[in-house]
């Protein structure tokens, strides 16, 4: 055999176990956490389900990027693929997800994942259509608490005057000016540096995000506020979706579903054990917190909200209770 044709019997062989790689349909996800995080285990559970299912015909990159605005602007212009964000930002995209960022709407876990997972959830994953992004299942970030660099807080005399930051959601700022703070939304991104700096006093976020972003390190006390719960979503580009065939699609959905699961659970299992690990890393922690007093002072917050947002659909999330 000549050395022309052995080269060529090689260069083919090569191309032929190359192909496979080659034919791989490639799929990134991005989130605003470590990937030893809630949203990480839901990111690693949605990759590990569609390319099992898919015999890896699929492969999912997940990477980090800590400004979820600019994710979701990405997905509705087709450059990112998916992303998993809280709804903080979201609401400045699909209006009708304000709904669900009202402060003390939800009872407890059980509650808000309950409603999510009804009708309810699904009418709003459907207005995410008309505005160029694919809605495609309701994870979680949690029931968010208030940090501060400043003092103990157990009313809402003690929020008056803090510089706290806040997600860049209306429905967030509305409810801190109404308890007298000066809520100063920015990205994620920017948050640990304004707290170092002192731009601002404090933040909010649930117990999962306070943990796996080390914010003890810039923070001394935290409450135990519970003063708004937090949903998370997976969304999608609609050219990502539309590219699937029937199969296909029915495989994402199950990886979605394995990704949902996954990300309530870390939830569960850093609420059971994330307030004394910050208590190990010496914070401050506040258990005895006025709630009733805060409803209270909300209550010109949440009389704009009944006006300004959707005050049926409002009251169908708090009055819902599981069938049967």
């Amino acid at each position: 055999m000549t050395l022309f044709r052995r080269s060529a019997l090689a260069a083919g062989l090569a191309t032929l176990l190359a192909g496979p790689a080659l034919a791989q349909t490639q799929i990134t996800i991005q989130h605003a956490l470590p990937l030893n995080s809630h949203y990480g285990a839901g990111a690693l559970a949605f990759q590990e389900a569609l390319q099992r299912l898919t015999s890896n015909r699929f492969a999912v990159t997940i990477q980090r990027n800590d400004n979820e605005r600019e994710m979701i602007e990405s997905v509705q212009i087709g450059t990112l693929d998916c992303t998993i964000t809280s709804t903080g930002p979201v609401g400045n995209f699909v209006p009708a997800v304000r709904n669900v960022d009202v402060p003390f709407l939800f009872r407890d876990y059980a509650h808000a994942r309950g409603v999510l997972d009804s009708e309810i959830g699904q009418e709003l994953l459907a207005q995410f259509t008309p505005r160029g992004l694919a809605g495609v299942i309701w994870m979680e970030n949690g029931f968010r608490h208030l940090t501060n660099s400043r003092r103990e807080v157990t009313t809402p005399e003690h929020v008056r005057g803090l510089k706290v930051r806040t997600m860049e959601n209306q429905v967030h700022m509305r409810a801190f000016t109404a308890l007298g703070a000066l809520p100063t939304p920015m990205a994620f991104s920017e948050l640990v540096p304004a707290l170092q700096q002192g731009t601002v006093d404090g933040q909010e976020n649930p117990i999962p995000v306070i943990v796996a972003n080390n914010l003890n390190q810039v923070q001394r006390h935290l409450s135990l506020t519970a003063h708004v719960y937090s949903p998370a979503v997976l969304i999608c580009s609609p050219a990502t979706l539309a590219a699937l065939s029937a199969e296909d699609r029915a495989h994402f959905m199950a990886a979605a579903r394995a990704a949902q699961e996954a990300n309530r659970n870390r939830v569960s299992e850093d609420e059971r054990n994330g307030v004394d690990e910050l208590r190990r890393r010496g914070m401050t922690v506040i258990t005895e917190v006025d709630t009733a007093a805060f409803q209270n002072a909300l209550a010109p917050a949440f009389a704009e909200f009944e006006r300004t947002l959707d005050g049926a659909l409002l009251r169908r999330i708090r009055d819902w209770r599981p069938a049967g």
